[in-house]
């Protein structure tokens, strides 16, 4: 096993996905993920999805890092919406539900703790 890996789509397959039809708002997004770590309760790879919006609920922490694209994220407590772009840097923390917005396809990096 090495100790260094590169984050990028061609260190892993890409898996795709959407939302669930109950979690759907709007459009037809579509998911491509490319999971490069999956172990001890730690996730970290590139995800990617094109327009639409679904409802999240988070059990998790996440970080990310936006590397394309604009998104929206609308918080269900507090109503605030966080507009996402390209440079930007996020922690997401267990309890945070809303919905995720995608305005122009959006690529992000995460590190996921579960």
């Amino acid at each position: 096993m090495t100790h260094f890996a590169s984050l990028t789509p061609d260190a892993a397959p890409a898996e795709h996905d959407k939302p669930a039809p109950d979690r759907l708002v709007s459009g037809d997004p579509q998911f491509t993920t490319w999971n490069l770590e999956d172990r001890d309760g730690l996730l970290c790879g590139i995800w990617q999805s094109t327009p639409g919006a679904w409802r999240v609920a988070y059990d998790e922490w996440e970080y990310c890092h936006i590397l394309s694209g604009h998104s929206v994220l609308a918080d269900d407590t507090t109503g605030e919406r966080h507009v996402l772009r390209a440079g930007d840097s996020i922690v997401i923390r267990p309890g945070f539900s809303g919905v995720w917005e995608v305005i122009e396809t959006t690529r992000k990096d995460y590190v996921i703790k579960v």
